[in-house]
């Protein structure tokens, strides 16, 4: 009895190849909890799709992948001046977002971020002039720029790649490789066709692994069923039940990450809205599980323990069976499974 990840392989991968006919060249991502297919089984995919470099977010995963890649390992966290050393083959590409960091890295394989709208780390304009001695004792494999995912500004990321790489350009330092993270395939190809001799690859990890939602679903089996009426206790905390059904017993709980959330970005009046709602539910002990019985998300009886969540399904609604599995809208970048299922 499981958490368990169904994966549609033929549909998957059917995605997967689209996203790499899309993005010739691309960069595949394999980060966090690798997406909630685990860092193995990206591993085994991207060779399989012929990758030379693999994304990986740390050195830590970056030493727990070496062995199961092959191809270089590209770090996406720039490395830091004191950080604690991990042994690494030279095959791994670091990071990196200061001068100053490529002055650390002498002899290394490296790739330069250069400081985006995101306004999260790299090496701003101002600094480019200070990069012609660094990259003499570097080995320089591109620069890299990470983009918003949204721009409320109406302004152009094709026009913001330009801008610097004019700025490269005018500071006479080299453009063989540029390194993009979400950009479209048109947007691409529109910079591809402006800089002909710089290759341009995309970093790519949620549009190429989660791109299709329908090719996974997550089930948490039932383990155990038991029939309560109006004002029976129940729990850990012993509340009363609000009415007559079943308290129902799943796999899945807080160590797969169910009722961890991470925090969302609302627009517009109506997901406001809702968020206002389930808050105001959550005061008074309500709240909606990512299990789905009978058509119908269920809601919490408690809150999830650590392996298993129990659910209140009411007297109106068809009696779960152990055994039987709920289907589970979970975020993959927050869940660990127990099992895999290829179909």
């Amino acid at each position: 009895m499981a958490l368990s990840l169904y994966v549609d392989t033929a549909r998957w991968r059917a995605h997967q190849k689209s996203v790499l006919d899309r993005f010739p060249g691309l960069v595949p991502v394999c980060k966090g909890n690798g997406y909630g297919f685990g860092h193995e089984r990206l591993a085994d995919e991207a060779i399989r799709f012929g990758s030379d470099t693999l994304a990986v977010g740390t050195t830590y995963e970056a030493a727990r992948i070496k062995d199961w890649f092959s191809g270089d390992l590209l770090v996406l966290t720039p490395f830091r001046r004191g950080e604690e050393p991990v042994p690494l083959p030279d095959r791994v590409i670091r990071s990196v977002s200061s001068v100053d960091g490529v002055h650390a890295l002498v002899g290394a394989r490296v790739v330069i971020e250069c400081m985006s709208s995101m306004k999260r780390h790299g090496v701003r304009e101002e600094e480019l002039g200070q990069l012609h001695a660094a990259i003499e004792d570097v080995r320089l494999e591109g620069f890299a720029l990470h983009l918003p995912l949204d721009r409320t500004d109406g302004s152009d990321a094709v026009e913001e790649v330009i801008a610097w790489m004019d700025r490269l350009r005018a500071n006479r330092l080299p453009l063989h490789t540029m390194f993009v993270s979400h950009l479209g395939a048109e947007e691409l190809a529109r910079l591809q066709q402006q800089f002909p001799q710089t290759r341009f690859r995309a970093r790519i990890g949620t549009r190429l692994w989660l791109g299709d939602h329908e090719a996974t679903e997550y089930r948490g089996s039932v383990l155990d069923v038991t029939r309560v009426a109006k004002g029976d206790r129940f729990g850990y905390r012993q509340q009363k039940a609000a009415s007559d059904g079943w308290l129902v017993v799943v796999a899945g709980g807080t160590s797969h990450g169910v009722g961890l959330e991470a925090p969302k970005a609302l627009h517009g009046v109506m997901p406001r809205a809702k968020g206002v709602a389930r808050a105001g539910l959550a005061t008074v002990n309500r709240n909606l599980s990512p299990f789905v019985w009978a058509g119908k998300q269920r809601w919490f009886a408690e809150p999830p323990h650590m392996q298993v969540s129990i659910l209140f399904v009411p007297a109106d609604a068809q009696e779960p069976k152990v055994g039987d599995e709920l289907v589970a809208h979970l975020r993959h970048t927050t869940t660990q499974f127990d099992r895999l299922v290829d179909r």
